[in-house]
C-alpha cells in the first residue's frame, strides 16, 4: 500500500494529498511525513509483523501512521476512537497490539484499561491542534472541544511527535512486505453477530483501490485532479478502502473530516467543493434535511456513492431529485460489499442504473448465487446466498479457523468463494440485487417476513423520513412485526398519522407481514459506521417485556 503511495507522489508531487481544516498536505510533503513516523515507529521497537492498534478519527496522524506501519511491515488494528473502554481492551488483547495511537481527548479511557493488558502496550497520544493551520491553532485553546479535553498526566504516554523526532536518522531496512501479507485488521460490523477480526492483505486494499478507479467510470489522470469527501471513517473498509486508500492511490486529494455534522454538512459542501463523496444512506439522507442549500450550484459533485446499508428505491429517487434540483447532473450510484472484501464489488455503472439493484461485479470479481447453506448456483433471478471470488477477498478471520472454514469455500471450479450471508439475486445480464442478509429474517407464524423490503414499502411514503422494521418475541407467532417510524419535519406524531400508515400499510404488505404497532422517534439509534441499529431497538424491546413480565410476576 505504501509503494501505491509512493507512485502516486513520483506522478503527482506537487498535487494535495489531503487537506485537514483548512491545511493542506502535497504528495512530496505526505510521503516526508510517512518516513519520519517509519523511523519513529522503527526506533521505539515496531518490527515487522507486530501489530499496532490505531484508535483515531479521520486526522492526518491517522494517515500518517497507516502508511507508515505498512512501510516497515507492520499491521495496523483500526478500531472506533468512541468505543468503550472494555471494548478497546478487547481489541487490543485480541490483536496483541504493542502500541495504541490514540487522541488526547481518548488518553484516560484507554489508560484505565491498562491493567487488564495482556501484553505491555505503549500508548501514543496524538491532538488535533498540532495539524491546524495557523490562526486556528491559536484559536483552538479558547473552543469548547479543547475545554472539555482533561488535562494530560506528566507520564504514562508518548506524545506522536515526541516519538516521530526521536527517530530522526533511524535506518530503516528495504520494503520487504509482499502483496499477500496482511496490511491492515478490520473488524466486521457487529450487525449479524459476533464481532470478528478480518486480515486483509496489501493487494486486497490495492485491488480494490484499482478496481474503484476502474469501475467509477473516470480515469486514473481524471482522479487525480479531483477531490474525495473522505467523511466516513477511518477504522471501517469503506472509509478506509475507498475514501482514503483509492484517491491516493490516483493521486487525488482526499478531505478529511474528523466527525460527521449535519449543521456542517453545508458549509463543507460549498466551501470544500468535493467532487466524489461516498458515504451509507444515512449521509444522504442528511443532505436532503441540511440547511443552507437552497439555490446552491452543486455541479461540482461528480461521483456520488452509496454503501455500507441497502439504499431504498426511494431514498435514491429523492436524493436524485435533489441533486437535480441544485444544478447536479449525477446521480447516487448504489455499490455493494463486505468488510471481509474490504468495501466494494460492486457498483452501478455510470449513467445506467436498473430499480433495485446494486449493480455490477467490479472489474476482475466475480459473483454467484447459491442456494444457502449449499455450493450449488441458481439460475438468473432466483434469489440465494451472494458469494464473491476475486483480489480483494480477505485472508482470513483472526484466530477463527471454523469460521474462516465457513466464509470461505473451494467451489468445484476451483476458486475459493466468500460466503457473505446476504441474500440476493442476478439478472441474466450481470445486475446485481441485494435482497437481505440472511440473519436478518423475522419468522412471523411460519412465514418468512425480510425487514428491508418493508422499509422501502413505509419510506416511500409521503410523510416518513425513515424507517425501521424488527421482529419482537411472541409466544404465539414466535415474532411479531413492529416498526419504528422518523416523520418528516412538521408531521404530527399522533394517533391520526399512526392509523394512516397501518392504512397505506394494509394496502401494500401480506396480513402476515402487517406491523402490530409503529413507534414514533425523533431520530433512528445509528451503529458506528452510520447504519441504523436494528439490533439496539431489538434489545430495547426485549427489555421491556421482560419489565413488564417481571411486573406481572
Amino acid at each position: 500500500m505504501y509503494e501505491m503511495g509512493e507512485a502516486a507522489a513520483k506522478r503527482h508531487p506537487n498535487h494535495v494529498a489531503y487537506g485537514f481544516m483548512g491545511k493542506k498536505t502535497s504528495y512530496t510533503e505526505f510521503m516526508k511525513r510517512i518516513q519520519a513516523a517509519a523511523q519513529g515507529l522503527y526506533k521505539m521497537g515496531i518490527r515487522k509483523g507486530d501489530k499496532v492498534t490505531i484508535c483515531m478519527a479521520n486526522t492526518p496522524q491517522a494517515l500518517d501512521c497507516f502508511y507508515a506501519l505498512n512501510r516497515i511491515g507492520a499491521i495496523p488494528n483500526m478500531i472506533h476512537p468512541l468505543s468503550a473502554s472494555q471494548e478497546i481492551a478487547f481489541y487490543l488483547n485480541f490483536s496483541k497490539s504493542k502500541a495504541v495511537l490514540t487522541l488526547d481527548q481518548f488518553y484516560y479511557k484507554v489508560a484505565e484499561i491498562l491493567p487488564q493488558l495482556e501484553n505491555p502496550t505503549e500508548i501514543l497520544i496524538a491532538k488535533v491542534v498540532d495539524e491546524l493551520p495557523a490562526p486556528l491553532s491559536a484559536l483552538y485553546p479558547l473552543t469548547k472541544s479543547a475545554r472539555a479535553v482533561k488535562k494530560l498526566p506528566k507520564a504514562g504516554y508518548t506524545l506522536w511527535y515526541d516519538m516521530v523526532k526521536a527517530g530522526k536518522n533511524t535506518k530503516l531496512p528495504a520494503q520487504k512486505s509482499r502483496y499477500d501479507s496482511c496490511g491492515a485488521i478490520l473488524y466486521s460490523g457487529g450487525t449479524t453477530g459476533t464481532t470478528k477480526g478480518i486480515m486483509l492483505s496489501n493487494l486486497n486494499f490495492n485491488a480494490l483501490a484499482l478496481q474503484t478507479i476502474a469501475a467509477s467510470g473516470f480515469s486514473m489522470e481524471e482522479i487525480s485532479n479531483m477531490k474525495m469527501l473522505s467523511v466516513m471513517p477511518v477504522f471501517h473498509g469503506f472509509g478506509l478502502g475507498i475514501g482514503i486508500h483509492t484517491p491516493l492511490v490516483a493521486g487525488g486529494t482526499c478531505i478529511l473530516i474528523p466527525q460527521f455534522n449535519v449543521k456542517v454538512y453545508a458549509k463543507t459542501l460549498m466551501k470544500q467543493k468535493p467532487n466524489l463523496i461516498p458515504g451509507v444512506p444515512t449521509l444522504f439522507e442528511a443532505l436532503l434535511r441540511t440547511e443552507d442549500l437552497e439555490g446552491a450550484d452543486l455541479s461540482f459533485l461528480k461521483g456520488i456513492f452509496s454503501g455500507g446499508d441497502s439504499l431504498s428505491p426511494e431514498l435514491k429517487k429523492k436524493v436524485d431529485a435533489f441533486l437535480r434540483e441544485h444544478n447536479c447532473s449525477e446521480q447516487i450510484r448504489e455499490g455493494y460489499g463486505t468488510t471481509e472484501c474490504v468495501t466494494a464489488s460492486c457498483l452501478t455503472p455510470k449513467d445506467y442504473a436498473r430499480q433495485g439493484s446494486i449493480g455490477v461485479p467490479f472489474p476482475d470479481t466475480y459473483y454467484k448465487i447459491v442456494e444457502p447453506g449449499t455450493t450449488n448456483e441458481v439460475g438468473p433471478n432466483i434469489e440465494g446466498e451472494i458469494c464473491i471470488s476475486g483480489p480483494s477477498v480477505m485472508l482470513r478471520y483472526v484466530d477463527n479457523p471454523e469460521e474462516t472454514a465457513n466464509t470461505l469455500r473451494r467451489h468445484e471450479d476451483g476458486r475459493i468463494w466468500l460466503h457473505t450471508g446476504d441474500l440476493g439475486k442476478m439478472d441474466e445480464d450481470g445486475f446485481v440485487y441485494f435482497s437481505q442478509r440472511i440473519k436478518r429474517m423475522i419468522i412471523t407464524s411460519g412465514y418468512n417476513v425480510y425487514p428491508g423490503q418493508l422499509e422501502n414499502i413505509l419510506d416511500a411514503h409521503e410523510k416518513v423520513q425513515m424507517s425501521c422494521i424488527i421482529g419482537v418475541p411472541d409466544p404465539y407467532k414466535m415474532q411479531k412485526v413492529k416498526a419504528f417510524v422518523m416523520l418528516k419535519p412538521g408531521v404530527p406524531a399522533d394517533d391520526a398519522t399512526r392509523q394512516e400508515l397501518l392504512d397505506y400499510c394494509r394496502k401494500h404488505v401480506a396480513k402476515y407481514a402487517m406491523p402490530y404497532d409503529i413507534e414514533f422517534r425523533d431520530e433512528l439509534p445509528k451503529t458506528l459506521v452510520g447504519k441504523v441499529a436494528y439490533r439496539v431497538l431489538e434489545d430495547e424491546e426485549k427489555a421491556k417485556q421482560a419489565a413488564a413480565a417481571q411486573e406481572q410476576a
